[in-house]
């Protein structure tokens, strides 16, 4: 500790030594500095404050119609992509900056050089966003920060405009694609509809209903065909046992019978046609079974010689048995071709039966077909709509309003450079350099000033000291000397104030 109490002051010594180079470096020092400080340029700032009043009656009101913007996010991003080059080449050009720009590097510079100057703070808690701007011109610091605060409100309302007016182009293409397929699967739906009309079932209408009651109506006139065969058969063994009693040679009794066979279908043509149509097998085999005999009877009277010859005489008995016969038959002929009219119909029931699974399983992949790309259509309208309504909501004024607090004005005082600051630094650093300058001479030149220090410097024993006996010229010159380093230094420290009340009450 006592030896470096003794290098500090034998340093003090040293600098007091060169007290006058020192001082001379200090004054060039504190005079460059005070120099440069004062030719600094004013800097002047301008700021707005903005409050974005995002709770709107509309959110509530609209929110099970359509999607609402998130405002709040749109304004948080439109306040941090304020500083992109875009928006600020576009306040260039507001300002009329970009005519000062006579390259396209300095142009550049000056961007850059605007979006170092620019601040923009926010909070997020109340939705305040202050813009700044520095600068030396005042009338460029309000005209810069009147632009950004124009930007940063039509930035926010347009928000998403333009990513609602591509989401509402991309639905419209969808609806047209849709709309296509609509078209074609209800094309293909009426078309299968058409051509497969009398096999798919109607309502009320089931095949296996209808082919189970076409079985049972079959079963039955099977059932009569069977008896009246049965009958037939009788009629025929009473026929057999009866012998015609023939009065003369050559009577017409074949045409007699037949004559009589056609009256009896005639008769019983007239009663199916009071319950049944034309089409009806009955009755269509009644009529080919007429049209037969009648064609024989026509044989029969063209084999005869002579139409006048006595026929030929038949037993009253034997003329009823004919007829019944005749009778039979047509009720058998009927009935066969009833059973073969419904065996055909049951048949085809049958296969419609069987074809009618696969019919409706491709009518249902259709009709579902049709179903998907209605609702997806239907979906697409309801989200166009929706995605119209969304873009209004986004640029709309009542959604989210702006209410400046501090509109931008023109600076009248600058706030800085901080000359206060930078004056007293630079007396510091010129002291600083004042003894570090007179430090160093005496580190250059060495001198011994106490008997300590050639004692340590050179390790022999000092035996005495001669004091020095200061003439009066030489003391007053050592007087005037301290007299005048006191004056500097007072003089240093008078200027260091002179420019500190310069500077706190004209600039």
């Amino acid at each position: 500790m006592e030896q470096l109490f003794s290098q500090l002051l034998s340093s003090l010594k040293g600098i007091w030594k060169h007290r006058w180079t020192g001082f001379c470096i200090s004054w060039l020092v504190v005079l460059a500095g005070w120099a440069k400080v004062y030719s600094l340029p004013n800097e002047y700032q301008s700021a707005a404050r903005v409050f974005v009043d995002t709770q709107s009656i509309l959110k509530p009101l609209m929110v099970s119609m359509t999607s609402v913007p998130n405002v709040e996010q749109q304004v948080a991003i439109m306040s941090r992509t304020l500083l992109s080059r875009p928006n600020i080449e576009r306040v260039l050009r507001m300002v009329d900056l970009d005519v000062r720009a006579i390259s396209p590097r300095q142009h550049d510079e000056m961007v850059d050089d605007l979006m170092k100057r620019i601040q923009i703070n926010g909070t997020g808690s109340y939705d305040i966003y202050t813009i700044s701007y520095t600068h030396s011109d005042p009338r460029q610091v309000r005209d810069v920060v009147q632009a950004l605060l124009a930007i940063f409100v039509e930035g926010s309302f347009k928000g998403k405009r333009g990513d609602s007016e591509k989401a509402v182009q991309f639905i419209d293409d969808q609806i047209k694609s849709y709309e296509t397929r609509l078209l074609s699967a209800e094309s293909s739906v009426k078309d299968f509809r058409l051509k497969n009309n009398f096999l798919l079932p109607r309502e009320g209408q089931d095949y296996n209903g209808k082919l189970l009651a076409a079985s049972d109506a079959l079963a039955g006139a099977q059932l009569e065909l069977a008896e009246a065969e049965q009958a037939r058969k009788a009629v025929e063994a009473q026929l057999g046992g009866d012998e015609p009693i023939l009065a003369t040679v050559g009577a017409p009794g074949e045409t007699s019978e037949l004559d009589s066979r056609i009256s009896a279908l005639n008769k019983n043509l007239d009663s199916l046609r009071t319950q049944f149509t034309e089409q009806h097998p009955d009755v269509v085999a009644t009529l080919r079974l007429i049209a037969q005999l009648e064609e024989k009877r026509q044989q029969e009277k063209q084999k005869q010689p002579d139409p006048s010859d006595m026929a030929r005489q038949y037993s009253p008995l034997y003329q009823q048995i004919k007829v019944a016969l005749a009778e039979a038959d047509a009720k058998v002929a009927a009935l066969r071709a009833r059973v073969e009219a419904m065996q055909l119909r049951h048949q085809q029931l049958q296969r419609q039966r069987d074809a009618v699974p696969e019919l409706e399983s491709q009518l249902g992949q259709l009709t579902r077909d049709y179903q998907i790309n209605k609702d997806n259509y239907e979906k697409l309208i309801a989200r166009r709509e929706a995605a119209k309504l969304s873009g209004e909501l986004t640029t709309t004024t009542e959604m989210m309003s702006f209410k400046i607090i501090d509109p931008p004005t023109m600076p009248q005082r600058p706030i800085g450079p901080n000359r206060v600051l930078y004056y007293s630094a630079t007396l510091v650093l010129a002291l600083v350099a004042g003894a570090a300058g007179a430090l160093g001479l005496a580190e250059l030149r060495p001198t011994f000033l106490s008997p300590a220090d050639l004692r340590a410097t050179t390790g022999l024993r000092v035996l005495g000291t001669i004091s020095m006996n200061w003439t009066e010229d030489e003391k007053r010159r050592q007087w005037r000397d301290r007299i005048g380093f006191g004056a500097g230094s007072a003089c240093l420290l008078l200027g260091y104030g002179g420019v500190m009340l310069y500077t706190l009450l004209f600039q």
